[in-house]
């Protein structure tokens, strides 16, 4: 599948984007080893989500929906889940391998995790490592990455864990193998991750501790259903909130969206960048804050991200380069070395696309440094063929590049956008007053 994109001078209107992606697989894998039904509004059903949930029930667990949003989740209690008789095929979610690997550990079972192509080149050591630590059996393919083999043991014991690198998935998958270990499980972070397990274990009745960078949590526990509301995927939104930053013209709301301090870098750089930016009827939805986001046009300007916003938008990057190509001046981006284990290597593959759009992106070991054009001087870049490798996120991003191509943009390998995003190319296509994807599918060919 690729996508042509032609640009528009234009965009506005109110838009809602899908379900948060990352409280989505929480509310199946909590809801799945509690007591009771857990009802969940608002559910994202992409193919990234779809995967945990079928994970689950390969492992016994009833599933109602999803259905326009709405899943129930037949909780089995915490040592409730069955030996799966098939392995379990992660897709292409990181999320869901590393967090389940955690949630797994201490189980009495035995479990293959697998994934795609791209999953299955992505490293699990930093998962596996702390749970080794924890007494769990879990074994990979060499370099440590999947499939990952999980074999039953008498117990797990607690650790006090320092991550040597921010990663929310790790000190997740250490905090669900925590509720299976004899002890207090405590996990440090150097740098802020999103907290949406944190603040779940709490909804579904978990005591957890959080004392400034560390998380502990007491094995044993038991855990009660509840209601989930999933507010809009932040991550989702970025594409528009970049969109409407460059665009000629544009006032766009994008409606009830989770504003998840730990995930709010994307508002904070583009603020630093001058974005005109602002949040509007903010208020808390099931633990998580919430707000509508009204974005209109600005000049944005180069700047030196500060490395303590890196964790907090790690996903939103590919986007920002976006930002930052249309930026008045240059903009550094250091301390992100982790973009070069996602979906893709996201430093190398972005500044490549860039690169044939003729932007001026130098790719570094741990971030990127790009020459911004100025985008309300006129200038445009050139639109170009680009190679998404598969990510979706690459995909989406050079699809809003396109807003300031000074010709057609045709992004290739784009069908993984479904895995967080299914129906991105509809939304954008549909935004009252505003056209910006001419799009065409068709067989990818190398």
């Amino acid at each position: 599948m690729r996508y042509l994109v032609r640009n528009v001078s234009s965009l506005s209107g109110s838009i809602r984007v899908p379900g948060d992606k990352s409280i989505s697989h929480r509310s199946i894998m909590l809801g799945a080893i509690a007591d009771g039904v857990t009802r969940v509004e608002g559910f994202l059903e992409g193919e990234d989500a779809l995967s945990t949930m079928n994970a689950f029930r390969a492992l016994g667990v009833t599933i109602e929906g999803p259905d326009q949003g709405r899943v129930s989740v037949h909780g089995v209690g915490r040592e409730g889940l069955k030996t799966p008789a098939i392995p379990l095929d992660c897709g292409n979610s990181g999320t869901s391998m590393r967090l389940m690997a955690g949630l797994l550990a201490g189980q009495n079972l035995r479990a293959t995790m697998t994934g795609d192509e791209s999953l299955s080149g992505r490293p699990m050591r930093r998962v596996t490592d702390p749970l080794a630590l924890m007494g769990a059996n879990i074994s990979s393919a060499e370099g440590g990455r999947p499939p990952l083999n999980i074999l039953p043991v008498p117990s797990l014991k607690a650790i006090d864990y320092t991550l040597p690198m921010a990663s929310a998935q790790v000190k997740s998958a250490v905090l669900l193998a925590g509720l299976y270990a004899d002890g207090v499980t405590t996990v440090t972070e150097p740098a802020p991750t999103r907290d949406h397990t944190e603040r779940m274990l709490k909804g579904f009745g978990v005591e957890v501790q959080v004392d400034g960078p560390r998380v502990s949590i007491a094995g044993g526990q038991r855990l009660t259903a509840c209601n989930i509301d999933v507010p809009a995927d932040i991550s989702s939104a970025a594409f528009f909130l970049v969109a409407a930053s460059i665009a000629e013209q544009a006032d766009i709301t994008v409606r009830h969206v989770g504003i998840n301090p730990t995930r709010t870098g994307i508002i904070d750089i583009l603020k630093l960048m001058g974005a005109n930016l602002e949040l509007l009827n903010p208020r808390e939805v099931g633990g998580e804050p919430v707000a509508d986001i009204r974005v209109r046009s600005a000049q944005l300007k180069g700047i030196d991200i500060p490395e303590h916003l890196v964790p907090l938008a790690i996903d939103e990057f590919p986007v920002l380069f976006i930002a930052a190509a249309n930026a008045l001046g240059r903009t550094t981006l250091t301390g992100a070395e982790e973009l070069r284990v996602k979906e893709s290597d996201r430093i190398a593959v972005m500044a490549d696309g860039m690169k044939l759009c003729g932007i001026n992106a130098q790719p570094t070991p741990d971030g990127m440094v790009i020459e911004g054009l100025g985008h309300l001087s006129g200038s445009r870049y050139s639109g170009a063929t680009v190679e998404s490798h598969g990510d979706h996120r690459i995909a989406m991003s050079f699809t809003v590049a396109a807003l300031r191509a000074s010709s057609e943009m045709n992004v290739l390998n784009a069908k993984n956008v479904a895995t967080s995003f299914p129906n991105f190319v509809e939304l954008a296509k549909h935004i009252p007053g505003s056209v910006f994807i001419t799009w065409t599918v068709v067989p990818f060919t190398a």
